[in-house]
């Protein structure tokens, strides 16, 4: 897979705008079969920055009903990178 492939997008919350700027960590919507060490090596390659730890999460996509009919919004995996402090991701700055 090529590091565009298993970083899908950034998620910006204001949860996450608080987890950026107090403890420098940042969220993004990952490939649901990519691990930790690919995901570490992708941010690392796209941003050029040192990665310090990633924990990922597994979110069950809502079930969401239209009248009678019943919905399910599809399910995705969520990671939260940890950088070494003193490192930045310039494209999250101003957001």
């Amino acid at each position: 897979m090529k590091e565009h492939d298993i970083i899908r997008r950034p998620l910006m919350t204001e949860k996450t705008n608080i987890q950026k700027d107090e403890h420098n960590q940042y969220t993004f919507e990952v490939d649901r079969n990519s691990n930790r060490i690919e995901i570490r090596k992708a941010i690392e390659r796209i941003f050029n920055v040192r990665v310090a730890n990633v924990r990922t999460i597994q979110v069950k996509g809502k079930v969401k009903m239209r009248g009678r009919i019943a919905g399910k919004r599809r399910d995705w995996k969520k990671a939260m990178v940890t950088l070494i402090p003193g490192e930045r991701i310039p494209f999250f700055e101003g957001a």
